[in-house]
């Protein structure tokens, strides 16, 4: 079943730039089986056409209180009192404005009037107008009514400053909905940690030794605890993929070491930690200065071990606390990995072959089995990396509550 079969919801669109993200919004939304009836500013209009977001809801949107023919009125209360959620987003300065002191000055503001069901507020607008005394009071006023407030996120904006004002990714609005209709989702209040993608260890300016992780499996990962509620902070090491939006926190090193301090340091007070990045074991001893040139001789290399991460802190672990690590095996796969829970100290592991056509690195698809410290067993098929991130986090959501 859809997550959102059945909910319906009112989207108000203001005149922001960020418009654009609200549409990718609506798709998501209705992905997941919502009713999504939008109403626009008429400043939103010059941004986005009506027509976009009628196609992509399918019902027709509105933007005036009668049509230009005059044959027909919206009914700002009827709208007000269909919805089970209305979300304004994106929510701009003079639209928080009119909300805050009560004005009805177009459609969308009157139908937030008319409202009786829960509202929630995405603000974008530049850094300063973001900053601002008199928005950040509007805001107080809004969340003091008890409507729910999604941060602006912190990036590039259109203005070219760097910093607060960005409305939130569309991928983060369709998770404070599920969240706000799921508020008892299994993994509400805990923190996950996730590793993913290579590390890399320098030879000299311009060669390294890394490996062909893509960091899928960790990235949805990600994704798919968040969809149960938690707290993710995502460690990623250097990956040709896009950052995947959801994730609360996303640090980025390069490596082993670098990976190593990251998660120790996030882990102090989390409760779940997937070690999906596949860690150099080994790096050069000594890194050249200058780039190393061929003289005829043979090139030796020495090396030296990387800090164990997952061992690490599995000898730190606190009660409550539960880690799950990967084993990537060539042979002899389900005694490698049984030995590597025992010498590791983990929880949980997750098997997988090189053996498995269609698995492993840079693949978009996964075969798993996943191996507990009680030696329980289970086996999968070979599914899509997304299907294989929920198989993981359902099974550990039963381990945790077993």
């Amino acid at each position: 079943m859809k997550r959102l079969e059945g909910r319906k919801i009112l989207l108000g669109v203001s005149g922001s730039i960020a418009a654009y993200k609200a549409a990718f919004f609506v798709r998501l939304l209705r992905k997941e089986g919502a009713d999504v009836q939008v109403i626009m500013t008429p400043s939103a209009t010059q941004f986005v056409s009506p027509l976009t977001f009628s196609v992509l809801s399918k019902r027709k949107t509105l933007f005036e209180y009668v049509s230009e023919d005059g044959a027909e009125w919206n009914n700002h209360v009827e709208l007000g009192l269909w919805a089970d959620l209305m979300i304004i987003a994106p929510a701009s300065a003079h639209t928080i404005s009119g909300m805050a002191s009560g004005r009805a000055g177009n459609l969308l503001l009157a139908s937030y009037l008319s409202a009786r069901c829960p509202v929630m507020i995405a603000p974008a607008m530049d850094l300063d107008m973001y900053r601002h005394d008199a928005t950040q009071s509007n805001l107080r006023i809004l969340k003091k009514r008890g409507h729910l407030l999604l941060e602006a996120e912190h990036g590039e904006l259109a203005s070219g400053l760097i910093g607060e004002g960005r409305l939130a990714e569309p991928e983060n609005l369709l998770e404070a909905v599920l969240t706000f209709f799921n508020p008892e989702l299994p993994l509400r209040g805990k923190k996950a940690i996730v590793t993913a993608g290579p590390t890399i260890e320098a030879i000299d300016p311009v060669r390294y030794i890394s490996n062909f992780s893509s960091g899928k499996m960790g990235f949805e990962l990600a994704k798919a605890l968040k969809e149960q509620g938690a707290e993710v902070v995502l460690i990623k090491g250097p990956t040709a993929l896009e950052a995947p939006a959801g994730p609360d926190e996303i640090i980025e090193v390069r490596t082993a070491v670098e990976m190593y301090e990251a998660a120790r340091k996030a882990f102090a007070d989390a409760d779940i930690f997937i070690g999906a990045a596949a860690v150099a074991d080994f790096r050069p001893k000594k890194v050249e200065k200058k780039k190393i040139k061929k003289d005829g001789s043979p090139a030796v290399i020495e090396l030296e071990e990387n800090p164990d991460i997952i061992a690490s802190l599995a000898r730190q672990k606190k009660a409550g606390q539960w880690i799950i690590g990967f084993a990537l095996e060539s042979h002899n796969g389900t005694e490698n990995a049984k030995e590597k829970i025992r010498k590791k100290g983990l929880d949980i592991i997750v098997l997988n072959s090189l053996e498995d056509k269609g698995a492993g690195f840079q693949s978009d698809s996964n075969k798993i089995t996943i191996i507990d410290k009680e030696n329980n067993l289970t086996k999968f098929e070979l599914k899509p990396k997304r299907e294989v991130a929920a198989d993981i986090v359902q099974y550990l959501i039963k381990y945790i509550h077993a």
